[in-house]
C-alpha cells in the first residue's frame, strides 16, 4: 500500500504535534512531506530529525537560516524555506496527498485555500478559515475536487453528528447563514482517526 504524503501547516503547535503523533503511530500508512512553523526553531529541528520531511517552511528568514544551520550541522537534508509563497507551495504541490491546516487565525486562510484549490485532502483545524472566507473557501474546495474534513473540536462535533447521506440535510444546512453550511463535505467517508 502506498503511503499518504502529508504536509502539516503549523507543526510545532498542539494540533501539529498531535498530528505527528498519529503519523508516528501509523508510519506504515503516512509519511511527512513538509512541515511549517512560525519561529520555533528548536522544536522544528527535533521534528525534522524524527520525521525527515523533504521541505520545511519557517515564518521568517532569520528562523529559516538558524534552522538550516542546525540541520546541516546534524546532516539533515531537508530544504528550508521562508519565501512569501513557500507555505502555499507546500500546501498545494503535487507530491502531497493530505494537508493538516493547523495555523491559527486568518493567517491560515491563504495556505488552506491553496490546498483546497489543488484538490488536496484538507484536514481543517482552523475554523477561522471558514469564518473569514466561508463562501470563497467552499467554492475552492468544490472547484479543486478535494475533500475537506473538520478537525477543530466544535465543527468536528457537528460534522460527526450529521447523517452519512448529505441529501437529506444539505438543503437545510445551505439555507443557514452559518459558515458551517460548509458541511457539504460530510459526503466524505468518516475516517477512523484524524487522518
Amino acid at each position: 500500500m502506498k503511503k499518504q504524503r502529508v504536509t502539516i501547516l503549523g507543526s510545532t503547535g498542539s494540533i501539529g504535534k498531535s498530528t505527528l503523533d498519529v503519523i508516528a503511530r501509523h508510519s506504515e500508512q503516512f509519511e511527512v512531506y513538509a512541515l511549517s512553523a512560525n519561529t520555533n526553531v528548536n522544536e522544528m529541528a527535533a521534528q525534522v530529525a524524527q520525521f525527515k520531511p523533504q521541505r520545511v517552511v519557517m515564518q521568517d528568514a532569520a528562523s529559516a537560516q538558524q534552522l538550516d544551520a542546525i540541520l546541516k550541522r546534524n546532516g539533515h537534508l531537508a530544504s528550508v524555506e521562508s519565501a512569501p509563497n513557500a507555505i502555499e507551495d507546500i500546501a498545494s504541490c503535487s507530491e502531497v496527498d493530505t494537508v493538516m491546516a493547523a495555523i491559527v487565525g486568518a493567517a491560515g486562510l491563504s495556505p488552506s485555500l491553496a490546498a483546497a484549490r489543488a484538490g488536496k485532502r484538507l484536514l481543517l483545524a482552523n475554523k477561522e478559515a471558514l469564518v473569514v472566507g466561508g463562501e470563497l473557501f467552499m467554492q475552492a474546495v468544490k472547484n479543486g475536487g478535494g475533500m475537506l474534513l473538520p478537525i477543530d473540536s466544535e465543527h468536528s462535533a457537528i460534522f460527526q453528528s450529521l447523517p452519512d447521506d448529505a441529501t437529506s440535510w444539505q438543503r437545510r444546512v445551505e439555507k443557514s447563514f452559518s459558515p458551517l453550511r460548509a458541511a457539504r463535505f460530510a459526503r466524505a467517508t468518516r475516517p477512523r482517526y484524524v487522518m
